[in-house]
């Protein structure tokens, strides 16, 4: 298919229901209802996979060169023929899996993906669908639906996954009015952003298309870092663990298979799949929210980020990469390559995360706890990071020095949140106010201390 005539500030989901592609809707415009879920073929090995998406969140020109698959490309229908139903759709007929429908086929597709998902055994998992939203049928028939799948058949959807995805290669789209290009190396990056000193980098766009379509942001010239293969890169030695910064959360996670638990489940707790499917660590770090959930998890493992910009590569620690509210030490033209996270990793390491719902929400306190101790229980390193008590990410640097050389004991943890109490000033806002938010950073380490105490033991 080819495109023309269309500004690169549209997002594909405008576009396939513009050309009558109508399965996907708009509900929220932000990525968290699934409505508008589409598939895109990536790598997997020698061959591919199917990966759920938000379409709202996909500029239009982030598709190029890419495969995707829409709701109206499952069902089989012959010419002539009546339209024979995909097993997902027939499943969630029979277990009365959809009334109104509007959300219907974002399910499908999510549990499309998870149904060819190489290597599955058993039924679907549900998890699957952790982005979709459903507000009349009730969750129940479609858990039974996707419970009710058993292995994928060898027809031409399992078949293509045998085959590589299409590579993402550079290219350019543009208008009076806009711009978007996606360069091949860093240098190409350098250049692009000499030449439109204006332009921002974008990677997954889970961030910044928000702000297009809530808030009507004119988006400036769009440089994509999808394409750059530096930014891909995955590295493990006996000091560190590299991770390539254009990375999506979910590639991490494949890559990083030793990862320590506390990774493991904060990776379950940040947004949803198809998030995850797109949304990178560098672009979590380099938006600078002060209730970024991947912050806090990677201060608490002392990270570092590789920098490169005009004036050659830095290395810097994560510590100091935030500078203010939404503002971080990068420079001009400046990108964050792969994040760096050094070896040996703690003995102790707990992420933590308070919100509204269990998943797929917005933090009102994020924590990562983790100590190192010797061989008689003493504190030979602490890190207590914090994320939404503050203007930005943030360590808390005094109730790390009041446990270290001090036996790890409840008594110390009490210091600890003493200090925590002095050094923190939280905000109030509709999701907690500072009283509540001073609290749960205190009973965090509460928490900690309880569960380091009894795994110690």
């Amino acid at each position: 298919m080819s495109v023309e005539g269309v500004t690169p500030r549209q997002n594909l989901l405008d576009y396939i229901r513009g050309v009558g592609l109508t399965g996907a809707k708009e509900g929220c415009a932000e990525g968290e209802c699934g409505a508008c879920t589409v598939v895109l073929v990536k790598q997997n090995g020698e061959g591919s996979e199917y990966r759920a998406v938000n379409s709202c969140l996909m500029l239009l020109a982030m598709a190029a060169g890419q495969e995707i698959y829409t709701v109206e490309s499952l069902a089989n229908c012959p010419a002539g023929a009546e339209a024979e139903l995909h097993p997902v759709q027939q499943a969630l007929v029979d277990h009365g899996g959809s009334q109104c429908g509007y959300c219907t086929p974002g399910f499908v597709m999510s549990l499309f993906a998870e149904y060819y998902r190489p290597g599955r055994e058993g039924h679907c998992l549900i998890e699957a669908m952790g982005g979709n939203l459903c507000r009349c049928t009730g969750y129940r028939p479609i858990r039974d639906a996707s419970l009710s799948l058993g292995r994928a058949p060898d027809d031409i959807f399992r078949q293509r996954l045998s085959q590589p995805a299409p590579p993402l290669t550079e290219c350019t789209y543009a208008d009076d009015e806009a711009r978007f290009s996606r360069p091949a190396s860093l240098a190409a990056c350098q250049d692009e952003m000499r030449a439109y000193p204006t332009a921002r980098f974008i990677a997954g766009g889970t961030d910044l298309v928000v702000e297009a379509n809530l808030r009507g942001t004119r988006l400036p010239p769009l440089i994509s870092l999808e394409a750059v293969p530096e930014l891909q890169a995955w590295a493990e030695t006996g000091d560190f663990v590299d991770i390539g910064a254009g990375l999506t959360l979910n590639e991490v996670a494949a890559r990083w298979v030793d990862a320590p638990l506390a990774f493991r489940e904060w990776l379950t707790l940040f947004a949803s799949p198809p998030i995850r499917n797109r949304a990178t660590l560098g672009g979590n770090l380099a938006t600078a929210s002060p209730i970024g959930d991947a912050a806090p998890l990677l201060l608490g493992l002392d990270a570092q980020l590789r920098l490169v910009g005009p004036a050659g590569q830095r290395v810097v620690s994560l510590a100091g990469f935030f500078a203010g509210y939404r503002k971080t030490i990068l420079q001009p033209g400046e990108i964050i390559v792969s994040i760096r996270i050094p070896k040996p990793l703690p003995d102790f390491v707990r992420f933590y995360k308070v919100a509204k719902r269990k998943l797929d929400d917005i933090s009102t306190v994020a924590a990562c706890l983790a100590l190192s101790l010797d061989s008689g229980g003493r504190v030979t390193k602490a890190r207590f990071a914090y994320g939404g008590v503050a203007a930005t990410p943030l360590r808390t640097y005094e109730a790390e020095q009041a446990v270290e050389g001090r036996r790890w004991s409840t008594s110390a943890a009490r210091r600890a949140q003493e200090e925590i109490s002095r050094a923190l000033r939280p905000i109030s806002d509709y999701r907690g106010s500072a009283e509540y938010r001073l609290a749960l950073a205190r009973s965090l380490v509460e928490k900690f201390a309880w569960e380091t105490l009894e795994q110690a033991a």
